[in-house]
């Protein structure tokens, strides 16, 4: 065996040495280092490699990303900005639906005198709140919840429009029923008639006292068509104390009219009429100086001036004096 392999084989089997300096001596002195100090020396080594190797990772992770971990990177950020788009849209169709809302309370229902729906009745307690801090600091789980929620304050609005919609259709039925059963024309062809006597207090032809005429007289002659002023139902169809042969119409809505001092009457009780249906003749029956028809409107009982419901049948100038002849003709033939 060589002297190089003995030589190696001898440094195998040093043990390791240790020395301390000694002050008091001023030598180093060999140290025999207990069990406890060798732990400890042990700890301090396995300490501080510790420390080194998790920093080495740290470093490695943040500073240099895996190709799967840059991969998920990637696609959560495709993710993000395709929620962003998406969130750009429902916002856009929020903000759409809120002027839908806008319009329906102030104008449409306005228009059709009805009150708007209350902030429950809309949302049904969802509050506006799907606004929230910046996507980027969300978690995946916050983001569809968020979502969730948004898409839900959507579906609301658009169910509890429909639903106003709905009311508004039945609504305009409703007034276009109305609107067709509300005395509106002249009983009498405008080429037909004189004025005769208009609303209000007038001397009584007959008795000379002053007496509240509640209704229009106008002069014609025998024979000449009544006509209905609006869709209704006969109510009275007979001949009646002072009023001779009278025909009182139900229109509904407190609506009523009465043509009255009739020579014929063309309709009976229950009959449906239709607004410029023939129901009658002009005559002088009951209390009565001379041919004419007298016409009432009434609302809720009480009389009203007839000149206010000609709106769809004279032109505005027709209107204009059919109000001055109201106002200034005295001859009251009932």
């Amino acid at each position: 065996m060589s002297a190089r392999c003995l030589l190696f084989q001898n440094l195998r089997h040093v043990k390791q040495v240790f020395y301390r300096y000694n002050p008091d001596t001023d030598n180093f002195e060999r140290y025999y280092p207990t069990l406890k100090s060798r732990i400890a020396a042990i700890s301090r080594y396995a300490a501080v490699g510790s420390v080194i190797g998790i920093g080495l990772y740290l470093l490695i992770f943040y500073a240099f990303d895996a190709p799967t971990e840059r991969n998920l990177k990637a696609e959560n950020s495709n993710l993000k900005s395709q929620y962003a788009i998406l969130e750009k849209r429902l916002d856009n169709s929020i903000k759409v639906m809120e002027d839908i809302r806008h319009r329906d309370d102030n104008f449409y229902r306005v228009m059709m005198q009805m009150d708007p729906l209350s902030s429950s009745q809309r949302y049904s307690g969802l509050e506006n709140d799907y606004k929230f801090e910046n996507i980027d600091k969300l978690k995946d789980a916050e983001l569809v919840s968020r979502m969730n929620r948004s898409m839900d304050f959507l579906e609301h609005q658009i169910y509890s429009q429909s639903v106003s919609f709905d009311q508004l259709r039945d609504a305009a039925g409703e007034q276009k029923d109305k609107i067709s059963r509300i005395p509106s024309v002249l009983p009498i062809n405008i080429k037909d008639y004189t004025m005769s006597s208009g609303y209000g207090y007038r001397r009584d032809p007959i008795y000379g006292t002053a007496k509240f005429h509640e209704g229009l007289d106008f002069a014609a002659a025998t024979g000449t068509p009544v006509f209905a002023t609006a869709d209704a139902v006969v109510d009275v169809a007979e001949r009646k104390p002072g009023y001779g042969n009278c025909i009182d119409l139900d229109h509904g809505y407190n609506y009523l009219t009465r043509y009255a001092h009739l020579s014929q009457i063309l309709v009976k009780p229950g009959q449906h009429v239709k607004r410029g249906e023939m129901i009658g003749k002009v005559g002088s029956t009951g209390k009565s100086t001379g041919s004419h028809l007298h016409y009432e409107v009434r609302f809720k009982g009480e009389p009203q001036n007839p000149v206010n419901y000609y709106f769809m049948d004279l032109s505005p100038q027709e209107y204009v004096d059919m109000i001055q002849l109201a106002e200034n003709s005295g001859h009251v033939m009932d």
